[in-house]
């Protein structure tokens, strides 16, 4: 720690730093409001400027308005090409004096690298790293760095000092006080950004070049999720011209993590990145509907792509019989021939489904013209092959095509043949046909499904489309279809049907859970195929469980070989929890290694056995941990055949539990299934009945993992029943 005189140096820095972010905002403001006073009026150029301006005004203000978060976390000390040691102060946003001098570097900026990738064996040029802690906006403490000599302590650079929790041996870290008073802290119920901590291989991971599919590895406690966060953050920085125009997209597992993690890019100066659940990219569809592993399985298979396509190209069919369509005296007679040629006609053009609707009702009219002109012993003006008309001699040319054929269309015998021949569809409406009736799903899955697999899919129809109870699985379905089929009613900005939107750069976060239909979701809404996936193998819970990660990136954009990066280091987990949690991991995805741990919390997990009172001793072993980590965060993971039991035990012993879903998780006591907890973080877990964990669970001791490592302090694991071979060691 520095003396005072070093305390009050960086305090004056950091003073003229705020003071210069306080004017600038506030000059932000006055442009603002001086733009405003002008009125609505003036030409449509003045709106148009005054547009732009409020626009920026609002965005410069909303990016100066870093609320408590500490404006300079750190400085650099180096040598300069001259010889020279030059400092830099690193931080949020990057703040220069009037002078244009720099108070405050990104720490996005180039000049910011070393300070996150300086080593002792690789020091990059500095002779000083120095972490500054701060409550609000004054500086109460220094941690310094010292490159190429040992710091004042004898310590190399690296290695934490003082009491409490210790870092493992053999692990260097940058700022470990730093690091290790931010993972010690207590769990707010929202994640917080590490740019005051980011370590090395997190920030080469961060800084990573923009083209292509980056896939993250990282096991429990990597901080993989905010490497993720940080790297949009960065990538909005660097390219920020493109990206701000293009979009970035983040895609969360649950509504809950989305909430969990939604400070973390404001934070960074970063409003406008859209946060979305894969369910939630598929506009006015609400999945509601709980359905066996095995169909949700099935319905996530790539194959159902082809199942899919095929059913809508079965609606694609001739007539069976001659239809006849009444024009003034006479009868305009359709032959299965006839519609035969022009659905074969409309499959040979691009184009949805519905958008070649159009184009076949045409062909129709103008070969039922034809041969009315024949009956009157004209030439025709062209048939289904020719499609334009072309061709028409003199005789033709006082023929009132357009008259034709707003008198044709209004028949309702054509309509129907029409919508025998190529029905427009919502997707809502072709699967809700398919899985209603066995016929169109064996035309469809002919050579693809089994007849058990198609048996499967088969549900009660229902009386109308919003009485549908939708899966998780079916909205991938349904992406694909809307693809496929286009808009009913034609293109229309805006509408729910149209082309899904695109984005510059998408984040996918547990991506291990992620069916091969829902990553085709993913990968049409990139715009050039730069995506970053993150998640770990190991912690795959759903239906789905890669065995590589090739297997997902299969079917993401494959304009570039997806490049696989790994973080190997575990910051929030501690040591003794990443041992327990190891044993599970070797049985559940053997030849898989856990991180390395960071840390020592010195509280070993402890294994309560309940005997018959399961739900009572988890509760009074809750109340305990809630005591001993407060003002931190305690979960009680469960199976969910067990929360609603445990759920009125915690009741009766007074320690309310919060419904996170509502609530959040800030709570100091939060009640969870098991299968909610993949990304989030608690001081203290307790674990409930391991044994049904793994029962009631697809990918059963990968469940248990995932559970077993949620906290960063303590860990208890209560059961009645015979505990998994793994925790009996």
């Amino acid at each position: 720690m520095g003396d005072q005189s070093e305390l009050a140096a960086e305090q004056a820095h950091v003073d003229r730093a705020y003071e210069r972010l306080d004017q600038l905002r506030s000059d932000a403001e006055q442009r603002l409001r001086s733009v405003l006073d002008q009125g609505r009026g003036g030409t449509h150029q003045f709106r148009e400027e005054r547009d732009v301006i409020v626009r920026t005004s609002l965005a410069r203000i909303d990016q100066l308005d870093i609320g408590d978060q500490a404006l300079c976390f750190g400085r650099i000390d180096r040598v300069g090409e001259d010889g020279a040691v030059e400092d830099f102060h690193i931080g949020r946003l990057g703040i220069s004096g009037e002078d244009l001098e720099p108070l405050v570097v990104d720490w996005r900026a180039p000049v910011a690298e070393p300070f996150y990738r300086a080593t002792g064996r690789e020091p990059m040029g500095l002779v000083l790293r120095r972490h500054l802690a701060a409550d609000g906006r004054r500086i109460v403490g220094v941690e310094d760095e010292r490159f190429g000599v040992a710091t004042a302590n004898g310590a190399r650079p690296g290695q934490a000092n003082g009491s409490g929790p210790a870092l493992t041996d053999d692990l260097e870290v940058g700022g470990p006080g730093a690091l290790l008073a931010a993972v010690e802290g207590a769990r707010t119920g929202h994640m917080r950004d590490i740019v005051a901590t980011i370590q090395r291989e997190q920030d080469e991971i961060i800084r990573s070049p923009l083209p292509g599919v980056l896939v993250v590895q990282g096991g429990p406690g990597t901080g993989k999720t905010a490497v993720a966060l940080h790297r949009a953050a960065y990538l909005l920085y660097t390219h920020r011209f493109p990206l701000e125009r293009q979009g970035v997209l983040v895609i969360g597992p649950n509504p809950l993590f989305l909430r969990y993690i939604e400070h973390v890019l404001p934070s960074l100066g970063e409003s406008g990145v859209t946060l979305s659940t894969i369910s939630g990219l598929v506009h006015g569809l609400q999945p509601r509907a709980e359905e066996p592993a095995g169909v949700a399985r099935l319905k996530g298979e790539a194959r159902m792509a082809k199942v899919v396509g095929r059913a809508v190209r079965t609606r694609q069919r001739p007539l069976r019989r001659t239809a006849e369509i009444p024009y003034g005296a006479g009868v305009l007679r359709l032959t299965p021939d006839v519609s035969a040629q022009a659905i074969a006609a409309a499959r040979r053009r691009p184009g949805t489904h519905n958008a070649r609707r159009r184009f076949v009702e045409q062909l129709v009219i103008r070969r039922l013209a034809d041969d009315h002109l024949r009956t009157l012993g004209l030439h025709g003006i062209g048939g289904p092959a020719s499609g334009n008309g072309a061709g028409a001699d003199s005789e033709e040319e006082t023929f009132d095509l357009a008259g034709f054929a707003g008198q044709v269309r209004r028949q309702p015998e054509l309509a129907e043949a029409l919508d025998r021949m190529w029905p427009r569809l919502s997707a809502e409406e072709l699967l809700h046909d398919l899985f209603g009736a066995p016929a169109l799903l064996a035309e469809a899955g002919r050579g693809i499904l089994s007849r058990a697999e198609q048996a499967a899919l088969v549900r009660p129809r229902r009386s109308s489309l919003e009485e549908i109870p939708w899966s998780a699985a079916d909205v991938a379905l349904v992406d694909e279809a809307r693809v496929l089929l286009g808009s009913r009613r034609g293109p229309r900005p805006g509408s729910a049907d149209d082309e899904p939107r695109t984005y510059g750069h998408i984040v996918v976060d547990e991506a291990q859970d992620l069916s091969p239909m829902q990553l085709r979701m993913v990968a049409r809404r990139s715009l050039s195929g730069s995506v970053t996936v993150v998640g770990d193998i190991a912690q795959a819970t759903g239906p789905w469980a890669a065995a590589g990660w090739d297997e997902i990136t299969a079917h993401l954009p494959a304009g570039r070989a997806p490049r696989l990066v790994e973080l190997t280091v575990s910051y929030r987990t501690p040591a003794e929890v990443v041992a327990v949690a190891g044993r599970v991991l070797a049985r559940a995805v053997p030849g898989m290694a856990p991180p390395t741990a960071v840390r020592r919390t010195g509280a070993e997990p402890r294994l309560v056995d309940a005997g018959g009172a399961l739900a009572g001793t988890v509760a009074a072993v809750a109340g305990a941990l809630v005591a001993e980590v407060a003002p931190g965060t305690v979960a009680v993971l469960a199976p969910g055949s067990l929360v609603a039991d445990i759920s009125l035990a915690l009741d009766r012993a007074g320690q309310r539990a919060s419904d996170p879903r509502l609530e959040g998780l800030g709570a100091p006591l939060t009640l969870l299934p098991v299968d909610m907890a993949n990304g989030l973080e608690f001081d203290a877990v307790v674990v409930v009945e391991p044994a049904a964990v793994v029962a009631q669970s697809p990918q059963g001791l990968r469940a248990l993992y995932v559970a077993l490592t949620r906290p960063t302090r303590r860990l208890a694991v209560v059961h009645s029943q015979a505990l998994p071979e793994p925790l009996r060691a």
